[in-house]
């Protein structure tokens, strides 16, 4: 995979604009960058986080109630922090501060619980074409950024995108439409074919072996193009 940006960004869907809003400017510290109107009454406020970016979700007439997804937390690494801190936002996506280097993670990482780890393994290393974190199993590396598998049975299997919380990663690329059509051919699911988004992006969705929704954007503040292929 032809990385644009050497790290993942993070989706996540909230009810309680406000609230949430203000916990993660004002208790985790990120900057707003700017809000993206996406359509449909649906607005993202994007979050400088560690070169990433929190793209929390808002729409005007709310979220619909669906199941979790199997993305179950964020790790930010903060200097200067002597040990992990638990938090959760106020609608419980649980986040943790850790020390910078704490199970590798110097940007962000996530936890994904996942029903079957050999098959997930499989999708990231030949799907995505994503390299283990020295060798390991269980975590995956996008660029700096690092995937944390956790084997649980009773993950949430099939989630749909338009759920609140956490509901999709982002991974940045040369070409939207090259990358996705590699991913389905090397056993990836799709999810949505690509689409193009005003002068802002190209995009598409896949999806991993328990259905959680990744995207792949090329965005032109990165690539300089939308051209298909």
């Amino acid at each position: 995979m032809q990385l644009a940006k050497p790290r993942f960004d993070v989706g996540l869907a909230v009810a309680d604009a406000a609230a949430t809003l203000a916990f993660w400017q004002d208790e985790i510290g990120l900057k707003l960058d700017h809000v993206l109107p996406i359509g449909n009454g649906l607005h993202q406020h994007r979050h400088e986080l560690l070169g990433s970016v929190l793209k929390v979700n808002v729409t005007r007439d709310g979220h619909p109630q669906r199941s979790a997804s199997g993305y179950r937390e964020l790790l930010i690494a903060r200097e200067g922090l002597a040990a992990p801190r638990a938090l959760a936002d106020p609608e419980g996506n649980r986040v943790m501060l850790v020390p910078s280097g704490h199970r590798g993670v110097t940007r962000i990482g996530m936890v994904i619980g996942v029903r079957d780890l050999a098959a997930h393994r499989a999708f990231y290393e030949t799907a995505l074409g994503l390299p283990s974190r020295d060798g390991a199993s269980d975590n995956f590396l996008c660029g700096d950024s690092i995937v944390f598998l956790e084997p649980d049975a009773g993950a949430p299997a099939d989630a749909a995108l338009d759920g609140l919380g956490y509901r999709y990663l982002t991974i940045q690329v040369a070409s939207c439409d090259t990358e996705h059509a590699g991913i389905v051919a090397r056993g990836g699911r799709e999810g949505r074919p690509a689409i193009t988004l005003g002068d802002v992006a190209r995009f598409s969705f896949v999806r991993d072996p328990d259905g959680n929704w990744i995207e792949i954007s090329q965005r032109k503040s990165l690539t300089g193009s939308l051209a298909p292929g």
